[in-house]
């Protein structure tokens, strides 16, 4: 195999997961080739939390720098119930996020993060990206694989020595590669909308005191969790209900009624958001079952929810593509003579810290809704917990480092 085969990445899917992998394999000397389907680069998805242990690894691969004016650094996570607006518990973020966890904890619109890491991506010289460009194959062979790409009608080969599917849930690579897992709908729906903060739907958030904090209001019938945007001229709602499968995407359309029924019964304010904040769009939440590989000894790899697409109620998609990528590269750089192997380890190693993410994530859902002696015994179980006690719950999540990266205050 010739030298730059050799030194070479190729990459399907140019969102967080992919945009990260591709400076995280630059910094460490490779040649990068990236590979987006759409025939341009949209932020679908509106917010996005990136708590201390991505914003930690973005500052190492120099996007951080470039995201913070857009980005807002939120005063504490906050528990409210939706019919009474009484606060169930607050864990206080900014400076103190940033003295426990060296890293802070932000909120932003996630076309400000693409355009931060397109930002850092484009003083890469050894990264090429091309959008419109679809996978419509894979080929491997004992040291490197082959991509069949169509752009634009023409069809061109990418041949490097590791593969990345980072396609998303609906990942077409996770087939290519003979990795047959499959999305499977959730049972929730999740209903986004961003307005601005000088809106009457603005004005509803700041009455029910969720201007400069990531808050969630909890009922049994729905979850809404709202925070500032684009430096604070914008807010961020998104929220959660059962509801039936609909088309697959970011961008589809469901009843807007589901909602407006689920948020009955709230503070009035919060209520009347469902048609304030409208129109909303709506996307059925899929999953990955996280049993089946993320890896192939020949050198293909699926990251973020190409792999493990989880449920949102842990706010770690992100963060997780994120670790993703960058512990990928660390593994690979660190065994160049064995990627197989390589491969084998990072999956080894990443799986349990999924899970426990993934576990966290379906015990949230089920405390935010829950009703009853249930939603007594939560509430008495969070008003014991302090501030403090609450954070060191997060210290697992939060404080988290990667081994192969070095922090470079």
């Amino acid at each position: 195999m010739d030298d730059t085969r050799s030194r070479q990445v190729v990459i399907a899917g140019a969102g967080v997961a992919g945009l990260t992998a591709a400076l995280a394999f630059s910094e460490r000397g490779y040649l990068v080739r990236l590979f987006e389907q759409a025939p341009r680069l949209e932020a679908a998805g509106a917010g996005i939390q990136l708590s201390p242990n991505a914003t930690r690894i973005l500052r190492q691969l120099g996007v951080l720098d470039r995201l913070l004016p857009a980005a807002v650094r939120p005063e504490a996570v906050v528990l409210k119930e939706a019919a009474t607006l009484r606060e169930l518990a607050r864990v206080p973020l900014g400076e103190a996020a940033e003295r426990r966890w060296q890293a802070p904890y932000l909120v932003a619109h996630r076309a400000d993060l693409q355009d931060a890491l397109m930002a850092r991506l484009a003083e890469q010289p050894d990264i090429s990206l091309a959008t419109g460009a679809r996978v419509r194959g894979v080929a491997t062979g004992p040291r490197h694989t082959t991509a069949t790409v169509e752009i634009a009608g023409k069809t061109v080969e990418a041949d490097g020595f590791l593969l990345i599917g980072a396609d998303g849930v609906w990942s077409a690579i996770r087939a290519f590669g003979g990795l047959p897992a499959k999305s499977r709908f959730s049972g929730e729906l999740a209903w986004r909308a961003t307005i601005s903060a000088d809106s009457v739907a603005g004005e509803a958030v700041a009455a029910v005191g969720a201007a400069n904090c990531v808050t969630t209001f909890l009922h049994p019938g729905f979850h809404l969790v709202t925070y500032p945007v684009s430096n604070g001229t914008a807010f961020n709602l998104a929220a959660f209900t059962r509801g039936e499968i609909i088309a697959e995407g970011w961008s589809g359309h469901a009843d807007p009624n589901i909602l407006a029924a689920a948020m009955r019964g709230t503070a009035a304010a919060l209520a009347r958001l469902a048609e304030d904040a409208g129109p909303w769009t709506a996307w059925p939440i899929h999953t990955v079952d996280q049993g089946q590989p993320w890896t192939t000894p020949a050198g293909i790899a699926l990251i973020g929810d190409a792999a493990h697409a989880m449920t949102p109620f842990a706010a770690q998609g992100a963060a997780m593509a994120i670790e993703d990528a960058a512990t990928l590269a660390g593994f690979v750089a660190a065994s160049p003579a064995d990627p197989g192997s390589a491969l084998a380890a990072w999956e080894k190693v990443r799986r349990p810290r999924i899970a426990k993410v993934a576990r966290r994530g379906a015990v949230n859902r089920l405390a935010w809704h829950a009703a009853g002696p249930v939603a007594v015994a939560r509430n008495l179980f969070l008003k014991l917990r302090s501030p403090e006690k609450l954070a060191a719950d997060l210290d697992w999540l939060y404080g988290w480092r990667p081994p192969e990266i070095v922090d470079r205050r």
